[in-house]
């Protein structure tokens, strides 16, 4: 049954001329009456730059994976720092999914404000303020379902001693994390795991072992092969752990959670963290959070490599499609083959990779708009300013309006705190709120 969050004071919260993306003459308006204003991207309606996103490409993207969910028997618990937007939150609450990942105490604060009742932080939960607030917010909700992460006995014991001193009358839920050498957190062997797992069950009892967690996203220096070489032997140290604790009968009760898989190896962790596993009561929770916007560069490649060596998923009806554009002009063509847009590092995402120009068109000409080739591609990003390289038979002119794909939706969302929600024909419909 889907959790209804209280999203009436997003809609109560006013947009002024002081929001990045409106107009400077804007006099206080409620995201609620954002759709009534008849606004149109292409009709400039709007200054850029500017972000979109589309819900028809939103409504495929959820059915893609309520269809993957349902076909692998794995659950979901979409991370929230993607987004930071609770509308969003809820269309993910509304398909199924069992929680909402965090990673900081901040990010939960912000689920809880808008009525998250299950929340996964997926990572380690340090430092006193922190600690205290998670505590006290499960002292002061009894229906708060709360998870974190464990990987040495002296966290272990910080947490357990900071239940003991709050007086919190129920265990804190933990899982152990696993890792591989050289890489992020986690431990690095399954025996030394397995010793912490042992103290908790034996000295431990503020804390109840619920199941074990990894992360596959962190082989960035590897090749493609090597990134799934490792994931794979880093879900082979997860069942393994979860298979010994099980037999030493180490868990709390309940079913034994194994959760990874971000928006790249989801696959894999839906498949291979069941392996042999039969006998053990467990429940899989992957994390993706990019899935419900996508994007067209680094993600769309990620899909493609997935389609590939995971062919029974590949022809799950519809994929997933790129729901997220940043919208700029054309400010400057002092070349041929060079144009300046007006967005920059303050707008869109380039950790990853840089922005790509997906679509162009004449102002005023709305039939004008058509999507641009790979001979189009940004060669580098300044605060402010986006350099296009343009092929030499280019129609770019200054004052044109130009659309980009991103890589990673997390470093340009966080750039926002409203993103225009349009239909197919770019008229405003909504507005998305964020929280970073």
């Amino acid at each position: 049954m889907s959790q209804s969050l209280d999203l009436e004071k997003i809609a109560v919260s006013a947009l002024s001329g002081l929001s990045k993306g409106m107009r400077g003459s804007q006099s206080d308006l409620a995201v609620s009456n954002v759709a009534k204003q008849g606004w149109n991207i292409l009709n400039e309606d709007l200054p850029f730059p500017l972000p979109v996103i589309k819900l028809s490409a939103l409504e495929k993207n959820r059915a893609y994976m309520r269809a993957f969910l349902k076909q692998t028997g794995a659950w979901i618990a979409p991370h929230g720092k993607t987004s930071m937007a609770p509308q969003l939150f809820q269309m993910q609450l509304d398909d199924g999914a069992w929680a909402i990942t965090v990673a900081t105490a901040h990010q939960m604060a912000v689920c809880r404000e808008f009525g998250v009742s299950r929340i996964f932080m997926a990572n380690q939960l340090v430092g006193k303020q922190n600690v205290d607030y998670v505590i006290n917010a499960l002292k002061d909700d009894p229906n708060l379902d709360f998870y974190c992460l464990i990987d040495s006995e002296a966290g272990a014991r910080l947490l357990a001693n900071a239940v003991k001193q709050h007086g919190l009358s129920r265990p804190l839920n933990v899982l152990i994390e696993m890792g591989m050498e050289g890489y992020r957190t986690g431990f690095r062997s399954v025996s030394n795991a397995l010793e912490l797992a042992r103290t908790i069950k034996r000295e431990l009892s503020e804390l109840s072992l619920r199941g074990v967690e990894g992360y596959e996203g962190v082989f960035s220096d590897c090749c493609v092969k090597g990134k799934e070489d490792k994931a794979q032997e880093l879900f082979a140290k997860m069942r393994a752990l979860a298979k010994r604790a099980d037999d030493e009968k180490l868990f709390a009760d309940g079913p034994i959670i194994l959760t990874a898989g971000g928006s790249d190896f989801y696959d894999f962790a839906a498949r291979d963290l069941a392996i042999d596993m039969e006998t053990l009561n467990i429940q899989i929770v992957i994390r993706s959070g990019c899935y419900l916007t996508h994007d067209d560069l680094f993600y769309e490649r990620a899909q493609q490599r997935l389609k590939e060596r995971s062919p029974e998923f590949a022809n799950i009806d519809p994929g997933l499609t790129p729901a997220i554009e940043v919208w700029g002009y054309v400010q400057s063509k002092p070349e041929e083959t060079l144009a300046f847009a007006t967005l920059g590092k303050r707008d869109i995402s380039f950790d990853f990779e840089l922005p790509t120009p997906t679509g162009h068109m004449k102002p005023g000409k709305p039939d004008s708009h058509c999507s641009l080739s790979e001979e189009y591609s940004v060669l580098r990003l300044n605060d402010q300013h986006c350099y296009v390289q343009l092929p030499a038979d280019n129609d770019i002119e200054v004052g044109d309006l130009m659309s980009f794909g991103v890589a990673h939706v997390c470093t340009t969302f966080d750039k926002w705190q409203y993103l225009m929600l349009v239909d197919d024909d770019y008229n405003v419909v909504g507005a998305i709120r964020t929280y970073f």
